[in-house]
């Protein structure tokens, strides 16, 4: 079998983001790299969107900027000054196209399609077996999920964000190009947290995506039918799609990071690091790649590697409210975004605001719901 220094079970965004950031410390240039995975990543599969200050060092592959944002439910609409943050957009190939192409002039790391079927951390070495083949390392980062390990618990919520969204080109000059819609809840609600995603390229072209934090998905008629409704209150009647991509990304504050041995790491949605309120991954998942490649130029026992801070617990309590009362999510972040700051908001929920802002925060929100997942929650610890 041979053997590597470290190997990536998938290369998705979490994967390529640690790889992107061992190359650029050019602390692992005597290493060596293998990444599996039975997706070669040549599609555009997803969309993402993140927001930060001024430029950034991704900005090689945004193809699109906002400085503002509509966020609107059936009784208000506000148009969101995100200064001094910028959102932005990256589409998944340009991303996939740009950390490979990174990838390919390191001699040191190497690609294989194919599909991981198992793995296990013998102590002094971990084994991966492909359909085909076996290798093993020294340490293992695992990006596949498992939502049976989830699933099979009941101490901590599991929700989805899931979507379907149209990438459309319109006769009319309808959306506005200098504005993304953030969320809009006045679509109809269905006793579920739902909202329209819009992200306009042009005055003809945007990507509609209707999102839900919910239990279950819909069917894909109902997604569809979703857009052609909002696209009929915009007044648009002529349109092609252009493109579509759809979604499923795991909610919760399971303790992933519990099946961490000294050698296997979970990263990614397998090692909890979407934003378990609200499915945002980007950023996440650059700060926590940061933070691991630091962590493993020092230590070598992955166990050591995971802190809970108090986002995860005010996460916790947003999901406990969305599991009991899946409908009041409108009502939650109406709250935040009626009268609040947007750029708080904002920094809230990239975990870098101090108590004093988080109470800041917090006192928009509406009590009772949060004060009863708060004392239901001590309960199940």
């Amino acid at each position: 079998m041979k053997h590597y220094n470290y190997i990536f079970t998938g290369s998705g965004l979490s994967a390529l983001m640690v790889v992107f950031k061992m190359i650029q410390s050019e602390k692992f240039q005597d290493k060596t790299i293998l990444l599996i995975d039975e997706n070669s990543k040549k599609t555009n599969d997803r969309t993402w969107c993140f927001w930060e200050k001024s430029n950034g060092e991704f900005d090689v592959v945004v193809s699109k900027k906002w400085n503002s944002a509509l966020f609107a439910n059936q009784k208000f609409s506000r148009e969101l000054d995100f200064e001094p943050y910028q959102y932005k957009m990256i589409r998944g190939l340009d991303f996939y196209s740009y950390i490979f192409d990174t990838i390919s002039k390191q001699g040191n790391v190497t690609f294989l399609n194919k599909k991981v079927i198992d793995f296990s951390d013998l102590d002094s070495k971990v084994v991966i077996k492909t359909e085909t083949e076996s290798f093993t390392c020294d340490k293992l980062f695992n990006s596949i999920y498992n939502p049976e390990i989830v699933k099979s618990q009941n101490k901590y919520p599991l929700l989805s964000q899931h979507f379907i969204g149209w990438f459309v080109k319109t006769k009319a000059e309808v959306f506005n190009p200098d504005r993304a819609t953030f969320m809009d809840f006045s679509i109809e609600q269905k006793g579920n947290t739902k909202f329209m995603y819009v992200l306009p390229t042009s005055t003809t072209e945007a990507l509609l995506e209707p999102t839900l934090f919910s239990h279950h998905l819909l069917k894909k008629e109902e997604y569809e039918a979703e857009i052609q409704l909002y696209l009929k209150k915009l007044g648009v009647s002529d349109f092609e799609i252009t493109e579509k991509e759809q979604g499923n990304i795991p909610m919760t504050c399971y303790l992933f990071w519990k099946h961490n041995t000294k050698n296997i790491i979970n990263i990614g949605s397998a090692g909890g690091w979407t934003k378990a309120s609200t499915g945002f991954t980007f950023r996440h998942t650059t700060k926590k790649a940061k933070k691991l490649v630091d962590f493993i130029q020092k230590n070598s026992d992955f166990r050591k590697f995971h802190k809970k801070d108090k986002f995860w617990f005010y996460d916790l309590l947003f999901l406990d409210v969305l599991d009991k009362n899946n409908e009041l999510g409108s009502k939650v972040f109406s709250s935040l975004f009626k009268k609040g700051n947007p750029s708080l908001v904002l920094k809230f929920l990239d975990h870098e605001t101090s108590y004093l802002e988080d109470f800041q925060v917090m006192l928009k929100c509406p009590k009772i719901p949060f004060v009863k997942a708060l004392l239901g929650r001590i309960f199940r610890f």
